[in-house]
């Protein structure tokens, strides 16, 4: 198997993942009842208004997270407000044993948007990829006769924390305490056309194996790696020559996130399925598996989701959509991406020694740092103490994903904010190798 890639990024703890083992210390009990699973920054956060938050303390801070790429309007947004206070008036749940009119409604704009057919819904991205695996396995059982499917995957990538999903995940800090994962994952570098022909040949060496092909369209929490158009293309020539699928993972960048309102549009091709949740819902959960016909292999028992496509939910994803088409977000996002990749472009400029470079699409961009100087996480940290939210991802780059409302001054005020603390920690960092150098000859 091909070696898979490791890295620090939100979804480790403290953005710095410590693994599990048989024989670590138990911890002491935690003195909340929450779950010690998340090493939380030291910030409360009471109340937001479009791109901005106050902490309990009365401090305003400029939102470059919008909940991890989530809060697709902004927060408390005032159609949305309206909207679902409205909704909780009339109903917010029933089961999936009934029809279920907003279901409908937003399944209806999705496929009726995008290259899908028909869409399943869930609750989370994590819950959108497993559905999207079962698919597969059935695609795989059912139509190319396979006994023990195989789904391609790539390293460095990041599909949930389910048992499946993190198995489908192609870094290992993630596996670590929950072996063995599922099996039936292969890994490959992402965009490497050469590598992805190899190994699938190495699967199907004696017939039929590979069941999809499972991929963002740009890796966010693996590095903000956008993919490259020629591979993905020879990838779709390859499913349709041997009758694969081709799923896509659009968790993080659908919904208008990227600049166009899928992913896979800025890569000239079309998947069989593909997954959404974070900013569909704009901070209410959703998740949905959309699927063209060639796809849609579920029958009645073999999936299901009990608070799936609820009537709150849908009426939430309905709201974002309708705000994005009311205020055309999908081409300002787009525009918003080119300002802040050219503002970051120039701070990278200013700071080589730093910074190595800007990559991403629409409003998901990633700083690259520079090897051996400060980290991400040291980055975050700081600039949120000059009142900037921001996220890593992966040791070495700072993500970028304020809300879709978000305007040009905002923007520069990031940049300005962000270019403060790195200033500041540059500088720190300068302070203290004197001191350090003459601890260490101390100690000689």
């Amino acid at each position: 198997m091909p070696e898979l890639v490791d890295g620090l990024d939100s979804k480790s703890s403290a953005f710095g993942f410590v693994g599990s083992s048989p024989t670590a210390p138990i911890p002491p009990m935690p003195v909340h009842p929450v779950m010690d699973t998340y090493s939380r920054y030291p910030l409360t956060l009471k109340k937001g208004k479009g791109c901005w938050l106050w902490d309990d303390q009365g401090r305003r801070y400029l939102d470059c997270v919008a909940g991890i790429a989530t809060c697709t309007l902004g927060h408390s947004n005032r159609a949305m407000q309206k909207a679902l206070s409205r909704q909780l008036g009339r109903l917010q749940h029933v089961s999936n044993l009934y029809r279920i009119p907003e279901q409908e409604q937003l399944a209806g704009w999705i496929t009726g948007h995008s290259c899908a057919d028909r869409v399943f819904f869930c609750n989370s991205g994590a819950e959108a990829n497993e559905a999207a695996i079962k698919l597969a396995r059935k695609y795989g059982h059912t139509r190319r006769g396979i006994e023990r499917p195989v789904i391609l995957t790539a390293q460095a990538s990041f599909h949930g924390r389910t048992l499946a999903a993190v198995s489908a995940t192609g870094q290992p800090k993630y596996h670590q305490g929950f072996e063995p994962m599922v099996e039936g994952f292969r890994f490959f570098p992402y965009n490497d056309t050469a590598a992805f022909e190899a190994l699938l040949q190495e699967c199907e060496a004696e017939g039929p194996r590979v069941a999809a092909v499972l991929l963002e369209p740009l890796q966010g929490e693996g590095g903000v790696n956008p993919g490259d158009p020629a591979f993905f293309a020879r990838v779709r020539q390859l499913c349709d020559e041997r009758d694969i699928l081709l799923i896509f993972d659009e968790v993080q960048v659908g919904v208008g996130r990227s600049g166009c309102l899928w992913g896979y549009q800025n890569l000239g091709v079309e998947p069989d399925a593909f997954t959404l949740a974070k900013g569909l819902g704009g901070g209410i959960p959703i998740g949905v598996l959309a699927v063209n016909r060639r796809a849609d292999v579920l029958r009645p028992g073999e999936h299901a989701s009990t608070f799936g496509g609820n009537p709150f939910a849908c009426r939430a994803g309905l709201t974002v959509v309708a705000e994005l088409e009311r205020r055309q977000l999908v081409a300002h996002a787009g525009r918003m991406g080119e300002l802040l990749a050219g503002l970051l472009g120039e701070l990278v400029d200013r700071h080589p020694q730093q910074l190595a470079g800007v990559r991403g699409w629409g409003l998901l961009q990633g700083l690259v740092l520079q090897p051996e100087g400060v980290t991400a996480a040291e980055l975050v940290a700081e600039a949120m103490a000059h009142r900037l939210l921001l996220v890593p991802a992966g040791p070495a780059v700072v993500r970028f994903v304020p809300p879709l409302v978000i305007k040009p001054r905002q923007l520069r005020l990031a940049v300005q904010r962000f270019e403060a603390a790195l200033t500041r920690l540059v500088a720190s960092r300068a302070a203290a190798a004197p001191a350090n150098q003459a601890l260490t000859k101390e100690a000689a």
